[in-house]
């Protein structure tokens, strides 16, 4: 099988670079035209640069990096400094990209992307806000129909928020955007806090990341150092949950994870749930569905694909 083409939409934050390695690690199974930027757990300023980064981190200078939207699409921007740094790969000592941002819009990058690519051979990654591929469907509705798949990170439903007490951070900084995503029609697979919660950063997990005695496997023991200490007290687990991973390596390896075919909707009118996935698991509506709503990882053989292809950078 030729290598899938993608789009990885990301406003990193740790766990989104430790998806873009996972991504640019693996170039029989993942072809990456480009990654473009979002505002979303620190601002565009600093998403685009890190995007950067972590490109030069796994020595693909190649990939072209694209600065997005800087706010959501109907609110004011809500960042998340406070779980991620004030870089937002707060933990390593990494220099300063020498790269260049690609000129031009990432949302122009991904609607020009998908109207040169055949029809259902280009996928959306998005690791953050969906604010720049709700803008992409809204300017070019041409494009909607040629996307082959939408993986994404956001949204819980057992997990119910991380950001407030129902919703996912992804999902409440644009929840207007992620409307408009999981309306598209087109296939949508969702990694949810439901299983990127069993995905967890334990310390031989950890060990063996640094244990890699590379550039990378030692920048991603210590970015995993910086943002567990928030998870574990948040949530009293022995480790940060890898959110954005799951979505990478469900491209590799989908047989890792599981989870339902269901109507996943997006709350988008009350303050009081605002930016909920309300997820039917249990099918007592009878709204179509819409997204593939995971909610199980091996996450033993998630971390062994993800040692393995580290060690590959």
């Amino acid at each position: 099988m030729p290598p899938r083409k993608i789009i990885i939409d990301t406003d990193p934050g740790q766990d989104d670079a430790v998806a873009i390695l996972l991504a640019l690690a693996s170039p029989q199974e993942i072809e990456v035209l480009g990654i473009t930027a979002v505002a979303g757990n620190v601002p565009l300023d600093l998403t685009s640069k890190n995007a950067r980064i972590v490109c030069e981190l796994a020595g693909h200078t190649e990939v072209p990096v694209y600065a997005g939207c800087d706010r959501p699409l109907k609110r004011a921007l809500v960042t998340a400094e406070h779980v991620h740094g004030k870089t937002g790969l707060d933990g390593p000592d990494l220099p300063d990209p020498q790269m260049q941002l690609t000129d031009g819009h990432a949302v122009d990058f991904i609607i020009d992307t998908l109207r040169a690519h055949e029809p259902g051979t280009v996928t959306l990654c998005p690791l953050g806000p969906l604010t720049n591929i709700a803008t992409a469907f809204t300017k070019a509705p041409d494009i909607v129909d040629r996307v082959q798949e939408i993986v994404l990170m956001g949204g819980a439903y057992f997990e119910v928020g991380n950001i407030t007490p129902t919703a996912e951070f992804n999902i409440h900084v644009d929840p207007e955007a992620a409307d408009i995503v999981f309306k598209s029609g087109r296939p949508i697979v969702v990694m949810p806090l439901d299983v990127t919660h069993k995905a967890l950063v334990t310390k031989p997990r950890n060990d063996a990341f640094r244990a890699l005695g590379t550039k990378v496997g030692i920048a991603v023991a210590e970015m995993t150092d910086f943002f567990e200490r928030f998870d574990k007290e948040k949530y009293g687990s022995q480790g940060a949950p890898l959110h954005d991973p799951c979505v990478t390596a469900y491209l590799i390896k989908p047989e890792l994870f599981s989870g339902r075919f269901v109507n996943v909707e997006i709350e988008t009118q009350s303050e009081l749930t605002m930016g909920m996935t309300v997820a039917d698991w249990w099918r007592v509506t009878d709204r179509k569905p819409n997204a593939t709503f995971i909610g199980d990882v091996d996450a033993d053989g998630f971390f062994t694909l993800l040692t393995e292809r580290l060690a590959r950078l």
